[in-house]
């Protein structure tokens, strides 16, 4: 039996999230011991093994800023897990065998320097990658702070990231780390999604309402998801089909701390009014786990905006639930959904989206065939059993590595 530690930023609902739980449990099922550190945990806004004692959680570092006046996100984050990894080597008394970091790389070059534990780093994407450097000003902030995330990833005893799409990207942007990342896929726990879901979809779109076909849009509320895609190539399908009885439920991450998030909601919401799909579209904030899986299993197709995502769990719990995905060609999904078998991989485009999902709408049959076979896809190579093993290979390789 190994004691693993974790220590990631914030432990709210997301899907770097997700994958730290997931790990967690997959690793409690080999018979090791848990333990995260993390700088923030809201038991009204996480996933519920990390509130019901499943998973032991410290928290440290809440006075600690996320922002100042809703700017240098990074930098107190970078604050923030440095702090995170000083109290869980000098204060926390947990004595792990493997530490296992994600997301922010600050923590590692803490953790190697004063202690001989093993470090795992999973990146899920640089961060340098997703941060603004278009003004000198933005390029003279962020100039410190990607040196030190290259720097401090290069000090892990073992990197490992979320698909060969962010394999490729990482060796492309740190070039000083010559040592080249595995591959460790996501993966999804079948019993979440096996239970039996309570409730239906009148409940979320309006019992009055008739409707025969449901597209679903899962992701958090920001920008660089393109959520707008699917509002208005929905909008541009329901012009050509006149009458049908379609219907878009957008599905989001919330968190009203962050200021994009409730922005970017706004946005989707405006834009939604100017092409008077009002009646036509439901928008949801951080539903229950359980409220998500029975939106799996009802709706029709997914559609999935967001262009080079680094992976994107939701095709996968998508195709687990039977549904068709309508997805971006580009990035993680290229890795996850077959083309034209499990969905379709499509241009980034409204008139390319508002085809693929016209289609499926008037080939019902294809679409259900479509579910089947993403499903069997998702159980022969993104099960939760072969995640577990992988990751027990590794913490236990590194176990055994430690001087």
């Amino acid at each position: 039996m190994l004691k693993v530690v974790f220590l990631h930023p914030d432990l709210g609902i997301g899907g770097a999230e997700r994958l730290v739980v997931d790990a967690a449990l997959a690793l409690q099922s080999k018979g090791h011991q848990v333990h995260i550190v993390t700088s923030y945990h809201d038991p009204g806004h996480c996933f519920p093994e990390t509130k019901d004692g499943t998973i032991p959680i410290t928290v440290s570092g809440t006075w600690l800023p996320r922002s100042v006046f809703g700017r240098f996100l990074a930098l107190c984050a970078y604050l923030r897990m440095l702090w995170a990894s000083l109290y869980t080597v000098f204060l926390s008394g947990l004595q792990p065998h493997v530490y296992f970091c994600d997301q922010v790389s600050m923590c590692v070059p803490v953790l190697r320097l004063f202690t001989s534990i093993p470090v795992l780093f999973y990146c899920h994407f640089p961060d340098l990658l997703l941060a603004s450097h278009r003004t000198w000003i933005q390029k003279l902030y962020r100039a410190p702070l990607d040196w030190m995330e290259e720097k401090a990833t290069g000090m892990a005893t073992t990197t490992v990231v979320n698909s060969h799409f962010t394999a490729g990207v990482f060796r492309d942007t740190f070039k000083s780390i010559r040592r080249r990342p595995g591959v460790l896929y996501p993966s999804l726990n079948f019993q979440s999604f096996d239970r039996e879901s309570r409730g239906d979809l009148s409940s979320v779109i309006g019992t009055q309402k008739i409707v025969d076909f449901v597209y679903l849009s899962i992701n958090r509320y920001e920008r660089k998801k393109n959520l707008g895609l699917a509002i208005k190539a929905f909008g541009l399908l329901k012009s050509s089909l006149g009458d049908a009885k379609i219907h878009l439920i957008m599905v989001g991450g919330y968190d009203d701390r962050l200021l994009e998030n409730v922005e970017h909601y706004e946005e989707l919401q405006k834009l939604t009014g100017s092409l008077h799909l009002g009646d036509s579209i439901t928008f949801l904030r951080s539903p229950s786990d359980e409220s998500k899986a029975c939106l799996l299993k009802n709706c029709h197709t997914l559609v999935y905006t967001p262009d080079s995502e680094h992976f994107g769990i939701v095709p996968l719990e998508a195709m687990y639930c039977q549904l068709p995905v309508i997805a971006v060609n580009s990035g993680g999904p290229l890795e996850t959904v077959e083309d034209h078998q499990t969905g379709y991989l499509c241009h980034p485009t409204v008139e390319d989206f508002a085809q693929k999902m016209k289609y499926l709408y008037e080939n019902r049959h294809l679409a259900t065939e479509m579910g089947k076979r993403g499903r069997q896809r998702v159980i022969q190579h993104f099960s939760f059993s072969s995640f577990t093993e992988q990751l027990n290979e590794l913490v236990g390789g590194l176990a055994v590595s430690r001087p």
